[in-house]
C-alpha cells in the first residue's frame, strides 16, 4: 500500500516547514519531498537508534518504568524538569502541570541557547513580524552570529534570501544580504557583504552602527577591526531601504555580553524604525523551542528557569536554570524530556546529573538515556504523534501523525506519571485541580 501525506510539518528546526510531502509505502517512509537534508533525514531515519524501556540498565515494561518514575519524583525534595524543545505543546503543558504538582523547578533548552534573547526582549520589547512578511517585503537581510545555511537550510530558500515576494518580485536580485560572524561559514557565500568581527566584540560593532544610524560622530578609523567606512555604508543602506530584517543566533547569545548583545540589536532595530521599517528576529533552533517558551509563559508567566516549590511560579535566571541548579548540586532528582542534557551541559552540571536519580523520556538514545536510571522510550513527535508546534516567528502549526507506533506519546507518559503521584498522595483529580485553582488565584492577586 502507498499513502501520500501532503502539507506535512517538519519538526526538526525552528523554521518548521509545513509544506512537505511524505510518502509511505508498505509501512515505511520512502520519500519526504521539499524537505532539506536535515528534514529528509528526520523522516526517512526516524526509526533509527530508538531508545528502549529500562530501569538501571535492565529491560523493563512501561508500567514498571512509570511506577519507578512516580516513586522518584514523589519522594524528591528539589526535583528538576528540563528539556521540552523537541516535543509538542500538549506534552509541554502536561510537564508544567507535573512541575506544579511536585513543586519542581522547570526549565527548557532555551536556558543554554536563547535565554539571553528572551531576557533582552523582556527589557526592550521586540520589533518582529512573521517570516511570510520577510519573504514578501524585506530587501535587506542581516544575519548576525548565525549560520542558517547549515542550521536552517530552507530559511534562505523559503523565507529570506532567494524567494520571490509580493513586493520583491525580483527575488534574490532584489535583496541585499549581509553576514556578520567571527569566521566565514557557508552562509557567508550567500551574502553580498561579509563582516568579520573578533569574538566578544559584537556589542562594540552594534553600538557603533547605532551611533552612525543616529548621526552621531565616530572618529575611529575602525571598530573591532572593522573599517568605519564599511559600517557607515551599512548604516546608510539600513536607513534607506524600504523594509529590512535583522536575524541573530547563538553567536550573540552565548558569547561575551549575552543579553546585552541582544539588547543592543533590539535597540538598533528600534532606532532604524525612526527612518524605515525594520524587524529583528532570533534564529531559534529546535523544532518547538519557541512553543516551550510560549507554553511556560502563558501557564506560569515566565519562559524558562521557573521554580514552583512554594506553590507559585518564581522566575530566576541563574538561580533556577538547569545548569546552575545542577552545578551547585541542589537538585536531588531530574526528569529530562526530549533533550540531551548530559551531552550538552558543562561538566559540573552533567556530573551531578549522573549522581542523582534521573528519568529520561525520549524516543532516541543519547548520552542522557545512557546514564539515566529510568529510560521511557516514546513516540516521535510529528511523525508518530500529532500535536502543535510553534515556528520561530511565534506562529502555531499542526503536526501530522504519519506512522502508527507501539510507543506511548510524551503526553501519555506524563499524564500517567501525574496520575500515579496523585494516587500515591491520596488526591483525586478534582482535589488537585481545586488546589491548582487556589494557587492560580493567589498568584493573580
Amino acid at each position: 500500500m502507498t499513502e501520500v501525506f501532503k502539507n506535512v510539518t517538519c519538526p526538526f528546526c525552528g523554521v518548521v516547514c509545513d509544506d512537505l510531502q511524505v510518502k509511505v509505502e508498505n509501512g515505511v517512509i520512502t520519500e519526504a519531498k521539499r524537505g532539506c537534508v536535515l528534514g529528509r533525514y528526520t523522516f526517512l531515519k526516524y526509526d533509527g537508534d530508538r531508545a528502549t524501556m529500562r530501569i538501571d540498565g535492565k529491560p523493563a515494561t512501561l508500567d514498571e518504568c512509570i511506577e519507578a518514575a512516580v516513586e522518584i519524583l514523589d519522594e524528591s525534595t528539589f526535583p528538576l524538569i528540563y528539556g521540552l524543545a523537541s516535543t509538542e505543546c500538549d506534552a509541554q503543558r502536561k510537564a508544567v502541570e507535573l512541575a506544579d504538582l511536585i513543586g519542581s523547578t522547570i526549565d527548557t533548552t532555551s536556558s543554554v541557547c536563547h535565554s539571553p534573547t528572551l531576557q533582552a526582549i523582556q527589557h526592550m520589547g521586540d520589533s518582529t513580524c512573521t517570516v511570510g512578511e520577510i519573504k514578501n517585503r524585506s530587501r535587506l537581510l542581516i544575519f548576525w552570529g548565525c549560520n542558517p545555511a547549515e542550521s536552517h537550510p530552507r530559511h534562505f530558500s523559503r523565507y529570506s534570501v532567494t524567494p520571490v515576494g509580493r513586493f520583491v518580485p525580483e527575488g534574490r536580485k532584489g535583496r541585499y544580504v549581509v553576514n556578520v560572524d567571527v569566521r566565514k561559514t557557508p552562509s557567508a557565500r550567500a551574502a553580498d557583504l561579509f563582516i568579520q568581527v573578533p569574538p566578544g566584540k559584537d556589542y562594540e560593532v552594534i553600538s557603533t552602527l547605532r551611533a552612525l544610524v543616529n548621526g552621531r560622530p565616530v572618529d575611529a578609523a575602525e571598530v573591532a577591526g572593522v573599517k568605519i567606512e564599511i559600517l557607515r555604508d551599512l548604516a546608510e543602506r539600513m536607513k534607506s531601504v524600504k523594509f529590512g530584517s535583522l536575524f541573530w543566533g547563538m553567536g550573540l547569545t552565548m558569547s561575551r555580553g549575552k543579553h546585552m548583545n541582544v539588547m543592543a540589536m533590539l535597540q538598533l532595530a528600534r532606532d532604524l524604525n525612526q527612518y524605515t521599517k525594520f524587524t529583528a528576529s532570533p534564529m531559534r533552533g529546535h523544532g518547538n523551542v519557541v512553543g516551550a517558551a510560549t507554553v511556560l509563559s502563558y501557564t506560569t508567566g515566565y519562559p524558562f528557569g521557573i521554580n514552583l516549590g512554594r506553590g507559585y511560579p518564581q522566575y530566576g535566571p541563574g538561580e533556577f536554570t538547569s545548569v546552575d541548579v545542577l552545578a551547585r548540586g541542589e537538585a536531588d532528582a531530574a526528569l529530562i524530556i526530549a533533550a540531551d542534557a548530559v551531552g550538552n551541559f558543562p561538566a559540573a552540571a552533567a556530573s551531578h546529573l549522573k549522581k542523582i536519580p534521573t528519568i529520561a523520556i525520549d524516543p532516541k538514545e543519547s548520552m542522557t538515556t545512557k546514564t539515566a536510571n529510568i529510560v521511557i522510550a516514546t513516540a516521535v513527535s510529528g511523525i508518530e504523534t500529532g500535536g502543535t508546534v510553534y515556528r520561530m516567528d511565534g506562529i502555531p502549526l499542526p503536526l501530522t501523525k504519519i506512522m502508527d507506533s507501539d510507543y506511548p506519546s510524551d503526553l501519555d507518559v506524563l499524564s500517567r506519571i501525574i496520575a500515579g503521584i496523585r494516587r500515591r498522595r491520596g488526591l483525586t483529580e478534582t482535589e488537585t485541580l481545586h488546589a491548582d485553582a487556589e494557587n492560580h488565584q493567589r498568584t493573580s492577586l
